[in-house]
């Protein structure tokens, strides 16, 4: 893959933490804030409000107390107030990148009615977001500025979107170039997790084989880089990696 401009930085940002019923094990909920030139990009914004006023009664109500519950979350974990801690207010961001359409990455997607919202044709033109089991909540906003995606595409200096279909059909990963930290892989929930580079198996994807290939392309990727690889939810990487307010540079 071809070398471009860098970024400016980019930041981790804490939307809570879920416990999966089948295993215990306890997830971060994570969005990215990347700084480039002019821009400011906001990478998926955590669950929906509901949840932080009563993630009991909204998980019963989309039925995602099935598969668990979220054990932390609270105004501190809205987007809002993560990027407060860089300094940055919702009118900052100039593009909202959605990298798909499941529950804990759609959630205040129409808090940000000043940003382009940039997602995959395929995610959008599926119809409204995911969200979870057959809950269908919300449409994706009406944007002037929406900008939808088909193929890998650097939408700023040193950000380049990744088509990653599987987990969902239009799934995009991200791959940032920075000057000090170098080529960081944000795979999202195309591996959301080590463990399912050793099982093959992507929890919740939609086709498994699609999965499987986006999940090989991007280790690809990460080689021929040397990219630091940050996976979508995993509790073993959670304490490794540096969060807002701290960066990568």
């Amino acid at each position: 893959m071809p070398h471009s401009a860098h970024a400016d930085w980019l930041a981790l940002l804490d939307y809570g933490t879920f416990e999966v019923a089948a295993d215990g094990r306890r997830i971060p909920i994570v969005g990215y804030v990347i700084a480039s030139g002019d821009r400011v990009i906001l990478v998926d914004t955590g669950f929906p409000d509901a949840y932080v006023e009563d993630a009991e009664e909204a998980g019963r109500r989309d039925g995602l107390d099935a598969f668990g519950r979220l054990v932390q979350i609270g105004p501190e974990n809205r987007p809002e107030a993560q990027l407060a801690l860089l300094g940055l207010a919702p009118q900052d961001v100039t593009d909202l990148v959605v990298t798909h359409g499941d529950i804990d990455h759609v959630g205040a997607i129409d808090r940000f009615p000043d940003a382009a919202l940039v997602v995959s044709r395929t995610e959008y033109e599926a119809g409204p977001p995911r969200y979870f089991g057959t809950a269908r909540p919300f449409v994706w906003p009406p944007s002037a500025r929406t900008r939808l995606v088909d193929r890998d595409v650097e939408v700023a200096p040193g950000v380049t979107l990744l088509a990653t279909p599987g987990h969902s059909p239009g799934h995009l990963s991200l791959l940032v170039r920075l000057r000090e930290t170098g080529s960081t892989l944000l795979a999202i929930d195309a591996i959301s997790r080590e463990r399912e580079l050793e099982t093959g198996i992507n929890g919740g994807a939609e086709d498994a084989e699609a999965a499987r290939e986006s999940a090989r392309r991007l280790l690809e990727i990460a080689a021929d880089e040397s990219s630091l690889l940050v996976y979508g939810h995993d509790p073993n990487q959670r304490p490794t990696l540096r969060w807002a307010p701290h960066v990568y540079r």
